[in-house]
């Protein structure tokens, strides 16, 4: 069983939800998919590539908190699970979640800590620390605890002091760091800031995704270059504790699905039970799916 835990689709604007994230639409016209990339296009896609479940996770082209689409193909697809986005800091953020999650098939949420909180999923900035702010939001942590969701989180490797301090005031929550926390391939491991991965992986409710590495590498498929990472990864947290995603069709401008599925094949030094682990079972047990 293969899963992809990191893929999007958004469906067409509306009156109701208008695309209205100019900046991602820029973007979306370097991709090599349909404008458009629904739910069915996804599967379609997710198929070729021998790919057999996949998480949704929201993507932020109408206002960045309208969930609808999400929601919707979380419920509708049995081949789907979805991560919404709240705003912690908003009046209604616990019954927003509780009410997500309350959808058969939504996992979790996802905070984009490394984007200003005044250009939400419009840019990234690594000196923001609204995320240290957000701990003090104890009624959206205590609603995260109480529907079991899983806490997606996008952050620079910069930041992840203050990530670890969500950790450390909510080890009771299961958590899931995306994209190499934007380490690029000359991030050392064992010293600086993403050494700070050591300390977090002492905690058993995290794990770390090795997704969208086609942006991060300097080089071509199998994108050897980032190997050393992934190695290190396992080698912290365990095979049971990392978790590939493609980020597809966010990829799209440089790579195609099935190099996304494929490199990890060609990472010396796993195992074949390392990469069920991560191409699959990692995720599903790490966030109660089994």
């Amino acid at each position: 069983m293969v899963l992809d835990s990191h893929t999007h689709a958004w469906g067409p604007a509306s009156r109701d939800h208008p695309w209205v994230n100019g900046p991602l639409l820029d973007r979306i016209d370097a991709f090599d998919v349909h404008t458009v990339y629904t739910a069915d296009r996804l599967l379609a896609d997710m198929d070729r590539a021998g790919v057999d479940e996949a998480v949704v996770v929201g993507y932020p082209i109408c206002e960045w908190t309208d969930n609808h689409y999400t929601r919707r193909v979380a419920a509708e697809y049995d081949r789907l699970y979805g991560i919404v986005m709240v705003d912690p800091f908003a009046d209604d953020a616990a019954d927003h979640l509780r009410e997500c999650m309350a959808v058969d098939g939504v996992v979790g949420v996802r905070l984009g800590a490394a984007c200003p909180y005044d250009r939400m999923w419009e840019t990234f900035d690594p000196g923001v620390t609204w995320l240290r702010d957000a701990i003090e939001e104890t009624a959206f942590w205590e609603a995260a605890v109480e529907t079991d969701a899983a806490v997606q989180i996008l952050c620079d490797h910069s930041q992840l002091d203050q990530a670890l301090e969500l950790v450390e005031t909510y080890p009771e929550l299961t958590y899931l760091f995306d994209h190499f926390a934007h380490a690029g391939p000359d991030t050392p491991t064992d010293e600086g800031t993403f050494a700070r991965f050591a300390d977090l992986a002492s905690y058993d409710g995290v794990a770390v995704k090795v997704s969208e590495v086609a942006h991060l590498s300097e080089r071509g498929f199998p994108y050897a270059d980032v190997h050393d990472h992934v190695r290190w990864f396992v080698e912290t947290f365990g095979p049971e504790r990392v978790i590939w995603g493609s980020d597809y069709p966010n990829v799209s401008d440089v790579t195609d699905y099935a190099a996304s599925r494929n490199w990890l094949r060609q990472v010396d030094g796993l195992s074949a039970r390392d990469r069920e682990w991560l191409t699959g079972r990692s995720f599903r047990e790490h966030v109660g799916l089994d």
